[in-house]
């Protein structure tokens, strides 16, 4: 008897007199909103979670309700509030800047200063960077000094592929549906790769990269169940070639790990943010050789964030 039916059987005894669960521990948070468990040493996939289950995360130790559809119900552990109070205020600034009309207001006797200004007798008004108007207001007097301009750290950018695919014995791989690394079935290795044009170069021009993520999930389907590590390269193709795929910097492996239909997040490394930031990359591709990495990935969003 299987796992999943092991942990359906019913008490013989009748129903409990309080609810029973058991513990088991989150491998990864699914691209479905569910999350994949260990019970019992055997990895369960797409486990449904209860709405009281927050803030899901790889490594939870969870409280497991049994059946024959086995729920979550919540996490063993401190309240997570605490711990989120921060992003939620990062994604809040973000909607913010967004909403925003107006990003400066301010005034003075003296002409502003800067480019870009255009004036409407005494009322002058630009855009900044981001596209969003400022306002200066010329007076003949002053009674009151101005507000200082906001200080405003810049938006960060979400770059999605404009193109993905696989390669195996030199050139594309029609029959792989996703980018792919490794070999199944003995037939070649595959790698595949996702595609920006010249986006992420765009994006970065005249500002300070202070981080570059990208996210991913693995397909079901492709592969063992259990966790695999995304064998990241750079490429330097704007989009995808008709001959081989070859390889640049690399292999990352140690950014990701995911389990069949788990979504994860990998932060870039330095020497990666500056070539893709520069243009001298231009995307990022797979790679492994045989069974034991074999698995096929869908995603590639890159979000940059900027210091200056």
């Amino acid at each position: 008897m299987g796992v999943r039916e092991d942990l359906g059987i019913d008490l013989i005894t009748g129903p409990p007199a309080r609810p029973t669960t058991v513990l088991c521990r989150v491998v990864d948070v699914t691209d479905e909103g569910g999350v994949n468990i260990v019970y019992n040493g055997a990895l369960l996939l797409d486990v449904a979670c209860s709405t009281a289950y927050r803030g899901r995360q790889a490594g939870d130790l969870v409280h497991v309700r049994p059946g024959v559809k086995p729920l979550v119900l919540y996490a063993v552990g401190d309240d997570p509030g605490a711990g989120t109070d921060s992003s939620v205020r990062d994604i809040a600034r973000e909607i913010a800047v967004d909403e925003d009309a107006v990003t400066a207001a301010t005034w003075g006797t003296a002409g502003p200063s800067g480019s870009g200004w255009q004036t409407v007798t005494t009322l002058y008004v630009r855009k900044d960077p981001d596209g969003k108007a400022q306002l200066y207001m010329q007076l003949g007097t002053q009674s009151d000094t101005s507000p200082s301009t906001p200080s405003r750290g810049p938006k960060s950018k979400t770059i999605s592929p404009t193109g993905s695919g696989s390669w195996r014995g030199g050139r594309p791989d029609d029959y792989a549906s996703a980018p792919t690394q490794g070999d199944w079935t003995g037939r070649g290795n595959r790698r595949g790769a996702w595609f920006y044009g010249s986006a992420i170069e765009t994006a970065c021009a005249g500002r300070t990269v202070s981080s570059m993520k990208v996210s991913f999930s693995r397909k079901r389907g492709s592969g063992v169940n259990g966790k695999i590590p995304m064998n990241l390269y750079l490429h330097n193709y704007s989009s995808p070639p008709s001959g081989q795929l070859n390889l640049g910097a690399g292999p990352e492996d140690g950014l990701l790990r995911l389990s069949v239909g788990a979504k994860g997040t990998a932060s870039l490394p330095a020497s990666w943010r500056s070539a893709l930031s520069s243009g001298s990359a231009k995307g990022l591709a797979i790679y492994a050789s045989g069974r034991s990495e074999y698995g096929s990935f869908t995603g590639g969003k890159i979000t940059i964030s900027f210091s200056a």
